[in-house]
Order: structure tokens, then sequence, then C-alpha cells
């Protein structure tokens, strides 16, 4: 399999934002609706639990499937795997199908991360749901996740490339979610219900 084919696909299927699809298929504009956002979150407000589970599967195979392939093929410590792994995220932020206005792409980077380590990725999981619990703030449950991820596969001794993506990944997580972060910093951040 070609790399750079890979690389491209991944940012291809990154860029087909399910969210939007579905919303729009039961007559909702998504963007016009609660944050505006095209996750899961999002989705989950305006059509209920089963859509907002139906789009976070579909968004995160975006990210797993591209990344197992370039495990697969290439291997876990190739510069292949760190390209598609970045690719599939970028593909949801800044999307060639929709005028690169994406989403936030914690559900993609989450399937990166399965690619990438099941055991890491079940304990980001768990971080999240803590801090989801304890909080009520799927921003912060989702900057506190991905930011431990780095940390975990540093843990594990993961080789330099898987850190470095993760660490890409995140600080674009991070990047997505600053009015998040202004408003967590205010006291003005909506919980779940909310947001």
């Amino acid at each position: 399999m070609d790399s750079l084919l890979l690389i491209v696909l991944a940012y291809l299927l990154g860029s087909v934002l399910f969210g939007e699809h579905i919303a729009r298929a039961k007559g909702i504009d998504i963007r016009s609706v609660g944050s505006g956002n095209v996750g899961a979150t999002n989705v989950g407000r305006a059509l209920g639990k089963k859509y907002a589970l139906i789009v976070f599967l579909l968004d995160m195979l975006k990210g797993l499937f591209p990344v197992f392939l370039a495990r697969l093929y290439f291997g876990l410590e190739s510069w292949t795997l760190f390209m598609v792994g970045i690719a599939s995220v970028l593909g949801h932020v800044f999307p060639i199908f929709h005028n690169f206005k994406g989403g936030k792409a914690v559900a993609t980077a989450f399937g990166v991360l399965l690619g990438v380590s099941f055991k890491v990725a079940f304990l980001s999981l768990i971080i999240w749901l803590l801090v989801f619990k304890l909080k009520g703030y799927v921003s912060l449950a989702s900057l506190v996740s991905s930011a431990s991820a780095v940390f975990l596969l540093i843990l594990f001794g993961f080789p330099f490339k898987i850190v470095l993506m993760s660490l890409v990944i995140a600080s674009i997580i991070f990047y997505k979610h600053k009015d998040n972060i202004s408003r967590l910093l205010e006291g003005t951040e909506h919980t779940f219900s909310k947001e």
C-alpha cells in the first residue's frame, strides 16, 4: 500500500462529517442548533442519544480505520502512521467537503488512539467519563482526556513518533476548544444539556 495514498485517504475520510449528514437527513441544520458543532454531543441535543452514539461511532471509525491500516502495513513506529493519524483529525477539523469548517475531532482522535493502543484508549475513556461525571462538562472531559493520552503513551513507553502524534492531535483539540477554555476560566461554560 502506498503511504501517500493512505494519508490522503485518511484526510478525505476524516472530511466526511457524519453528524451534519445525519442531522440533514432528519431535516435539521446541526450548525444552527445548540453549540453549532457537528459532533456527537450537539447531535445528541438535537436528535437524542441514539443518534449521538451513531455519530460518535462513525467519527471514531474515521480515525481507527486508516490508523489500523497504517499500523498493519507500515508499523507502529512509521512516519506514515504519524501522518495518517494527524491527517484523520485534520480532515474532521478542516474538511474539504464542507468548506474547511469542521468539528472538534474528539471522537476521531479517540479512534486514532484506539488504533494505536486499546489500553491507552480505554484509560483515556475512563478519564473522560470520570471528569464528565464529576464536573458535567463535555469540553473539560475532552481536554483532560486528550492531554492524559499523551502522558499515558509516555508512561507505557510508546515510540517517540506516537507520542509526538498524540501531542499534535491534543494541541489541535485544545485549539478547537479555545472558546470553551475561555468560558471554563470565566465560569460561564455550559454543562452537557446546555453546552
